[in-house]
Order: structure tokens, then C-alpha cells, then sequence
């Protein structure tokens, strides 16, 4: 019951139109005006909303989705509620291959040619670009990243690849340790890069009792190593929480505000 659920959720998302079919240049991204960026080789969509608090800007990633699914349709309400809680100016971007953003060097993350894409160094590279020209075009010197399911894999992974990047991350549902699901070589995940996360950034990591997904154990195994390793780490719990919208349950919610409070 709950995998129909799912995946009525999903397909309820998925866009009636094809998302770009031919490359896209930065010149043709420019055109396209407000909600478009240009990073990495993607033209990428996203939705922004404006705080009051200078130099603070937090970016949300999303997980997998079926290809050509609206994603910024959910995470734009997602993004105004973190706004209204925080005052932080606060962006949800849709990867490539959703709501309309580009597919130039990279599929969706769930494509038929393509597996395991959030635990490719190559595309945690184009979103360290992305969050780089976020924070350039919001003149920010703080970056706070909220992730869920392959957005927070890609997250904790990105923590270790660039560690001055990001200083506060919340993730919930993730997967921190790709090698334990998967024989493919050339992957990397968090455990790969554990020693490089820098120790002043906070971290909480939100898991859900009811998560099928991302089984509790994932998240609080990986809490247990960041520990060890002398992280600024939390663990945060929600009863009764399956995987869709762990991240806008009000436990979650309530977390991520108060690791953005300092």
C-alpha cells in the first residue's frame, strides 16, 4: 500500500513536457531570465525567497525523482515555510533533468542509463559549482544545505569534497555509505571523505522510524562514525516517519530552525 502511495505522489509531479532536448548554452539560460542559473555546464531551475538576514542563504536538494518530474511544484511551498522560520533568504533548485532544467552533461537521477548518479564525483563536482554560483549571485557568506534521500547523500558527500563550502547541513533520509548497496567501483559517498568534513560545521541528521528507504540504521550508524571523527553532529528522530516528505515533518522542521539560530 504504501509503494502505491508513492508512487502516485510521484506521478502526480511528473511534467506533461519534455525537459530541454538539445543543449543548452549559458547565453540561451540567461534568456530564460529569473529562475534560471547557469553552473557547472546546466542550465538549472530554481526558486528563491528572500530574507531578511544578510549573508545567510540556505539551498534545498531534492532526491530522486521520476525524470521530467516537477520537483520545485513541491519544494517551492517547502522553501517559503524555511523562510517564514528562519528569515534566511532560501532556494530550492530542481537538478537537471526536472522542472525544465537542462540535461547537457547529466540525466536525471533516475534515468535508465544511468545508476548510482549521486555517487559519481562528477556530478557532486557540478553541484559544488551550482552552490557556488548561488552564493556568489546572493552574496553570501554563509551556506546552510538542506537534503533529502539522494540530496542528502550528495550533501554529506559534498562535506568532505569541499569543506570550507557548506556550514551548517541538515539531512534526512540519506544514505552516507554507497558501497554497503552497491558492488559498482568508481562510486564515492561520505564514508569516503569522513576525515575531510570540516569539524566547526554543524551537521544533523534526521532520520525517520517508519523509513523504508533509508532504514533508521543508515542514519545513526553514520551518526556513530561523524561522532568518532570528532563532528559537530546531532541526531534527530520522527516517529512514525516513512521517507516522502521526511523532510517537512515539523520535528524536521523545528531542527533545521535551530541549527540556523546561530
Amino acid at each position: 500500500m504504501y509503494g502505491k502511495l508513492i508512487f502516485l505522489a510521484i506521478s502526480f509531479f511528473v511534467l506533461s513536457t519534455a525537459s530541454f532536448a538539445k543543449p543548452v548554452s549559458k547565453e540561451m539560460c540567461v534568456a530564460k531570465g529569473n529562475g534560471f542559473i547557469f553552473a557547472g555546464g546546466e542550465c538549472i531551475a530554481y526558486k528563491a525567497v528572500l530574507g531578511d538576514k544578510e549573508g545567510s542563504l540556505t539551498i534545498i536538494v531534492h532526491g530522486t525523482w521520476p525524470e521530467e518530474a516537477n520537483v520545485l511544484a513541491r519544494y517551492t511551498t517547502f522553501a517559503e515555510d524555511l523562510n517564514m522560520l528562519t528569515d534566511t533568504t532560501t532556494v530550492a533548485i530542481a537538478l537537471t533533468g526536472y522542472s525544465g532544467s537542462s540535461t547537457n552533461n547529466f540525466t536525471a537521477l533516475s534515468h535508465d542509463k544511468t545508476k548510482n548518479l549521486a555517487a559519481q564525483k562528477e556530478y557532486i563536482v557540478f553541484l559544488d559549482e551550482l552552490i557556488k554560483a548561488l552564493k556568489i549571485k546572493y552574496k553570501a557568506t554563509t551556506v546552510n544545505y538542506v537534503g533529502h534521500s539522494a540530496g542528502a547523500m550528495m550533501g554529506a558527500t559534498l562535506m568532505g569534497l569541499d569543506p570550507e563550502l557548506i556550514q551548517n547541513i541538515a539531512l534526512t533520509g540519506g544514505r552516507y555509505d554507497i558501497h554497503a548497496v552497491s558492488k559498482e567501483k568508481g562510486l564515492i559517498s561520505a564514508v569516503d571523505v569522513l576525515d575531510k568534513i570540516n569539524k566547526k560545521a554543524k551537521l544533523v541528521l534526521i532520520y525517520g522510524t517508519k523509513d523504508e528507504i533509508s532504514r533508521p540504521e543508515v542514519t545513526k550508524d553514520f551518526y556513530t562514525l561523524a561522532k568518532k571523527q570528532g563532528l559537530h553532529v546531532k541526531l534527530v528522530e520522527v516517529k512514525d516517519a516513512p521517507h516522502l516528505d521526511l523532510d517537512r515533518t515539523q520535528t524536521s522542521m523545528e531542527a533545521i530552525s535551530k541549527m540556523l539560530e546561530n
